[in-house]
């Protein structure tokens, strides 16, 4: 039973490895399509997908059958000592959609584990640890990752290998950047980083790392254009660009197949994980050879790039692209972010609905003002279940509804989920003080 488990889950793993709903955490056990079922028999929409991650959903025949012709072959693993082909063909496909010249791509296990060797590429080829980062970020859990995530309930150690510097968020609520219009808030920004240089850096800093949409920190995005501009002065000082695209890869954005491609840039570097496996453990950096090869030492990864999940992964990527999944996320995602607005933009607790594509936050606030309310979002989030739809939580202040839908949800699903939200929302909004 679920009690049990969640018993011995309190009894064998660590504090910090919680579990949503409390006391009533569930089981998932079986999955198809856009849905799954708990151990007690419920079903549920879901609208998170293992954060973001089950791109495709659950059950996927193509990526099923990829991953079973690995398996009878009887090759799991062999290491990156033997040639392997699932690997190199889907090297060959990232490097084609990554837009970046003569890339080359080096698999991981998770986006903590990209980011950590994007930081390596760089400051070895800059011949400097000095990083800029992006306030109310999130970049993983490693020792790097963390020192270069601007989040506090994230950041679990003062301790650093890297020097970082810190920018101004995309946050139009609060903060420097509340209030100013585009042009305005892109100029602020420009102005923030000629600062930060000539004040808090030795000069000769290796990269700026920035996610295109903010995923942890509640979906939070600057304007269109604003990591050009930055990318411009950077080069005036020799500063690389690493996009994080772990959860704006792969169309989700809709507009676009990478988050970056909103803002008239080319990184340098491109993190990327979650959905390309579709559950399967794969990530990786695809970047300019220059700078992947600057690793002065014989280095690789167990099991990143191994032979299932890379089965899995060329499965996820020719579904995505052959059922040209952007478009649909760009048109169910119309169908969410239209729909919130109009039923409950004017909701008293919520301060703003934002996104992109099928990657959607929610603000909760107290009404009147723009102070973050987090148990109005645990209302809504509960409410959610209530209603058979699993949705996310996240933000700076934990007060930010988080939604990535799988990347294949149709328009009868996105309606589906519209009104348990709305119903959600304007069940908690009638509770509010």
């Amino acid at each position: 039973m679920t009690d049990d488990l969640l018993a011995r889950h309190h009894a064998v793993l660590p504090s910090w490895v919680t579990t949503y709903y409390g006391d009533d955490a569930i089981e998932l056990v079986r999955g198809s399509g856009r849905r799954v079922t708990d151990a007690n028999g419920r079903s549920y929409l879901d609208f998170f997908g293992g954060v973001l991650t089950n791109m495709l959903g659950y059950d996927i025949a193509e990526v099923r059958e990829a991953v079973e012709r690995q398996l009878a072959t009887g090759i799991v693993h062999s290491s990156t000592l033997y040639l392997i082909r699932q690997q190199v063909v889907l090297a060959e496909k990232i490097a084609r959609v990554s837009g970046i010249p003569d890339a080359r791509v080096f698999f991981t296990n998770s986006g903590t584990e990209a980011n950590e060797a994007a930081l390596l590429f760089t400051t070895n080829h800059r011949r400097s640890n000095q990083i800029l980062a992006i306030r109310n970020s999130y970049h993983g859990r490693s020792f790097a990752a963390m020192a270069i995530t601007g989040h506090r309930s994230w950041s679990a150690s003062a301790l650093s290998p890297v020097s970082v510097s810190w920018l101004n968020s995309g946050d139009r609520l609060r903060g420097r950047m509340k209030g100013l219009s585009d042009a305005e808030h892109v100029e602020a920004a420009v102005e923030d980083l000629r600062e930060v240089l000539a004040t808090t850096t030795a000069g000769d800093v290796a990269a700026l790392i920035a996610e295109p949409i903010q995923g942890v920190g509640g979906f939070v995005h600057a304007p269109d254009g604003l990591l050009g501009a930055l990318k411009k002065e950077l080069d005036n000082h020799g500063i690389l660009l690493i996009a994080d695209e772990v959860q704006t890869g792969w169309g989700r954005t809709g507009d676009h197949f990478w988050g970056y491609q909103a803002h008239d840039v080319q990184p340098d570097l491109i993190t990327f994980a979650k959905g390309i496996g579709n559950g399967f453990a794969l990530a990786g950096v695809v970047g300019r050879a220059e700078l992947v090869n600057a690793v002065p030492a014989t280095s690789f990864s167990t099991f990143g790039g191994n032979p299932v999940s890379t089965a899995a992964g060329n499965a996820v990527l020719d579904y995505v692209l052959d059922h040209d999944l952007q478009a649909n996320a760009k048109r169910t995602g119309a169908i969410l972010l239209d729909g919130l607005r109009a039923a409950v933009g004017d909701a008293k607790i919520v301060a703003e609905i934002r996104g992109r594509g099928l990657m959607i936050g929610i603000e909760f606030v107290r009404p009147g003002t723009t102070e973050p309310d987090a148990a109005a979002t645990m209302r809504v989030f509960d409410e959610c279940r209530k209603g058979g739809l699993l949705v996310g939580k996240g933000g700076l202040y934990g007060n930010v509804l988080r939604m990535g839908p799988p990347l294949t949800l149709t328009e009868d699903e996105a309606r589906e989920g519209l009104a348990i939200l709305v119903n959600a929302i304007r069940t908690a909004d009638a509770e509010a003080y």
